[in-house]
C-alpha cells in the first residue's frame, strides 16, 4: 500500500515523515529555518521560509518512497499569526507562539469579553502567545499593515493554502487562537463581535482526520507526487504528537520536551480549569478535548545554554549526567521567554539560584534540565488536582530520545515513563490523521491501534532520587513568588533600554 506522509511546521524547522500503514517509518527529512527576535520578548519568522522548507522535505521524502503517497497530514507550531493580503501574500513576518509583546492587548481582551466568560467560551485566559491579541496588536501598532489584512492563518494552515489552495484549519489548532467556542468547536461570534474581528478573515474549521482539500497539480509536479492526494486538517503540534504516541483515551498522558515542554491529558469532555492555569483545547480526535500545561522554554532552555557554552549537545548532557541530583544545591528557573503554566506571566525571567564557587558548567547544565522538569511537574500537579486520572505517562518530543531526560521525568514525577517505538513527534501523528482522511483507517482509534507500539523498556523512578527531588521541588515552587517583583522590574528596565 502507498505510504502516508506527515508534515510538521515546527519552530526550528520543517519535518516530514513517510509512514507505512502498519506504522513503520519509511523515510524522513528535516530542514531548518531561522527565528528572529527584533526586540526583547518578540519572536517572528518569515512564512516563505516555512514554504521553502516544506517543499524541500516533502520532495526528499517523496523521492525516497518513489512518489507514491496515499494521504498527507499537517501539523505545526500553534498560535502563530500569518497576516495575508487580498492576494494571499504575507503582509509581514509571522508573530510566533512564544512572542510576548501583547500584554496590553491581553488586558483589553479580558476587559472586553470578561475574564470568566473568556475561559467559559475559549477554555483559556487571554495569553500573550495566542492569536487574538496579536490581531489587536497589529491593529493598534501597525495600522497600515492592518488595513491590508484579508485573512489570518495559523502556521501549518498557511502551508495548507500553498499546497491545496484552501483556507482551512482544524479544531485543535483553532482552539489556540482564543477565538474559538471550544465546546461547540466553531468560531465564537460573541468573541469576534466584542473584539471587532471580521469572521471572514478566519478559515473553515474541520476535525483533525477530515480531508480539507487535495494537492494541487503544479505543486504536486514540483514535489514529484501525483496531484489530488487528500490533505487532512491535521492538528496543532501537541495534539498531533499525542495521536502519534496513542494518547487517545483518558488516563494516558504525554510528557513532551521539545522547544517548549508540554504535559498533555486527553479528556472526553470540555472541562476548562476555572483559574486558567492549564489550557483546555480541542483534541485532534473528533469530539474529544485535552488539558495541557506548558513550559515555554523547555528544550529551548538547554539549547540556549548549549549555545552560550558553545558545546555539543551530547557532551553537555553527558557532563550533566555525572552531577548528583539537585546539582549540589543549584536550581534553575526556565522562564527565558516568560512562562505559561502555572504563572501566566510574560514578564517572568530565568535565573540560576544557589550558585557557589563549587559549581561548574556541568552543575549548571544539570540544573537547567532539572528546572525544566520541575516546571512540568507543576503542570502534572494541577492536572491531578483537577481530577485527571494518571495511569501512564508517555515521553515524546526530542527529550524522549535522551535517557537522562526520561530518567529526570520519572524521578521528578515519581511515575514510570514509557516510550513508543516511533519517536517522530507531531509529524507521525499527522501522518496517521492523513491516513484516516485517505481512507486507510476507519478512524483515529483504528490508526493508533494499527501503528502505535510501546517499547519494552520502562524508565522507573529511583526511590532515593525521587525523595531528594521532592525537597528540591518544594524550594523550586517558592522561587517564583519570591522573585516576581524583581523579575518584573528587570523586564521593565530591559524594555526601556531598548
Amino acid at each position: 500500500m502507498s505510504p502516508l506522509v506527515g508534515l510538521d511546521i515546527g519552530t526550528g524547522g520543517a519535518r516530514a515523515v513517510a509512514v507505512e500503514e502498519s506504522g513503520g517509518i519509511l523515510a524522513e527529512a528535516t530542514s531548518s529555518y531561522p527565528l528572529t527576535s527584533p526586540r526583547p520578548g518578540w519572536t517572528e519568522q518569515d512564512p516563505e521560509e516555512w514554504w521553502r522548507a516544506a517543499r524541500e522535505v516533502l520532495g526528499r521524502v517523496a523521492a525516497e518512497v518513489g512518489g507514491e503517497v496515499r494521504g498527507i497530514g499537517l501539523t505545526g507550531q500553534m498560535h502563530g499569526s500569518v497576516f495575508l493580503d487580498a492576494g494571499e501574500r504575507p503582509i509581514r513576518p509571522a508573530l510566533l507562539w512564544n512572542d510576548q509583546r501583547t500584554a496590553r492587548q491581553c488586558a483589553e481582551i479580558s476587559g472586553l469579553v470578561g475574564a470568566e466568560r473568556l475561559i467559559a467560551i475559549a477554555g483559556n485566559p487571554a495569553l500573550t502567545g495566542f492569536q487574538a491579541p496579536k490581531i489587536l496588536w497589529l491593529r493598534e501598532e501597525e495600522p497600515q499593515n492592518y488595513r491590508r489584512v484579508a485573512s489570518v492563518l495559523l502556521p501549518k494552515d498557511y502551508i495548507r493554502l500553498r499546497l491545496t489552495g484552501e483556507r482551512a484549519t482544524d479544531a485543535s489548532d483553532a482552539a489556540g487562537t482564543l477565538l474559538l467556542d471550544v465546546g461547540r468547536r466553531e468560531w465564537s461570534e460573541e468573541i469576534l463581535s466584542r473584539l471587532e474581528i471580521p469572521r471572514g478573515w478566519l478559515p473553515r474549521v474541520y476535525e483533525g482526520p477530515e480531508a480539507t482539500g487535495a494537492l494541487r497539480g503544479g505543486v504536486a509536479s514540483e514535489l514529484g507526487l501525483p496531484a489530488g492526494i487528500p490533505v487532512a486538517a491535521g492538528g496543532g503540534d501537541n495534539a498531533a504528537a499525542a495521536v502519534g504516541v496513542g494518547v487517545v483515551r483518558e488516563g494516558i498522558l504525554s510528557s513532551s520536551v521539545g522547544t517548549s515542554g508540554v504535559l498533555f491529558a486527553h479528556t472526553d469532555a470540555f472541562s476548562p480549569d476555572p483559574s486558567g492555569r492549564v489550557h483546555a483545547f480541542c483534541h485532534a480526535l473528533p469530539g474529544a478535548y485535552h488539558l495541557m500545561g506548558v513550559t515555554l522554554s523547555a528544550g529551548g532552555s538547554l539549547a540556549w545554554w548549549r549555545s552560550t557554552l558553545e558545546k555539543d549537545y551530547e557532551v553537555l548532557v553527558e557532563e550533566a549526567a555525572q552531577v548528583p541530583p539537585g546539582a549540589e544545591g543549584l536550581l534553575f528557573l526556565p522562564y527565558l521567554t516568560g512562562e505559561r503554566t502555572p504563572h501566566l506571566d510574560p514578564a517572568a525571567r530565568g535565573a540560576f539560584i544557589g550558585l557557589t564557587a563549587r559549581h561548574t558548567a556541568a552543575h549548571m547544565s544539570r540544573a537547567v534540565m532539572e528546572g525544566v522538569v520541575f516546571s512540568l511537574r507543576e503542570s502534572l500537579e494541577i492536572l491531578r488536582s483537577l481530577g485527571v486520572p494518571v495511569e501512564e505517562v508517555r515521553a515524546t518530543g526530542g527529550g524522549a530520545r535522551s535517557p537522562l531526560w526520561r530518567q529526570l521525568q520519572a524521578d521528578i514525577y515519581n511515575t514510570p515513563i514509557r516510550r513508543t517505538t516511533a519517536d517522530e513527534g507531531p509529524a507521525y501523528g499527522a501522518a496517521l490523521l492523513g491516513g484516516v482522511a485517505a481512507g486507510a483507517y476507519r478512524d483515529v482509534q483504528e490508526a493508533v491501534a494499527s501503528c502505535v507500539r510501546l517499547r519494552e523498556e520502562l524508565t522507573e523512578p529511583d526511590e532515593r532520587r525521587s525523595k531528594a527531588y521532592e525537597e528540591h521541588y518544594a524550594v523550586y515552587r517558592s522561587l517564583y513568588a519570591a522573585n516576581r517583583e524583581a523579575m518584573h522590574r528587570l523586564s521593565e528596565l530591559a524594555g526601556s533600554a531598548s
